[in-house]
């Protein structure tokens, strides 16, 4: 069984909490492991189970899908969620840089074709393709 590790990295700035902070990145990833860094919080899970959830509830699965594609190198994707709006628990990409900062989500597994898949499948009109 191939594993997929997922490693989340989070600048604290002076004006924020980073107890909230803290909270944006675990509603996303419940169960991720975060430390403190010099710049901020760091985490890292196997687990991307909410986000896939949340992305589906969200009706977001095609723009996930194209942001995984888009983000990959070989069996590593990268991609940024919006640190305000994952406070409330939900999934919203941005850019590298924005004003209030990133949380910055790096995925890597043996078999990123099949990962991407199970995450963030095709859809047709909106919904999701099941083979």
């Amino acid at each position: 069984m191939d594993m997929t590790s997922v490693e989340v990295t989070c600048p604290v700035f002076p004006s924020e909490d980073p107890d909230k902070v803290r909270v944006a990145m675990e509603r996303i990833f419940p169960d991720i492991e975060i430390e403190e860094t010099e710049d901020g919080l760091s985490g890292r899970t196997d687990n991307l189970v909410r986000f896939s959830k949340q992305i589906r509830k969200q009706r977001i699965l095609d723009t996930t899908r194209s942001v995984l594609i888009r983000g990959r190198r070989g069996n590593v994707t990268r991609f940024f969620l919006n640190k305000q709006v994952a406070f409330v628990g939900k999934v919203s990409f941005c850019e590298e840089r924005t004003i209030l900062g990133t949380m910055r989500v790096v995925v890597q597994d043996d078999e990123m074709d099949a990962l991407i898949e199970d995450v963030a499948p095709e859809t047709v009109d909106g919904e999701e393709v099941l083979i």
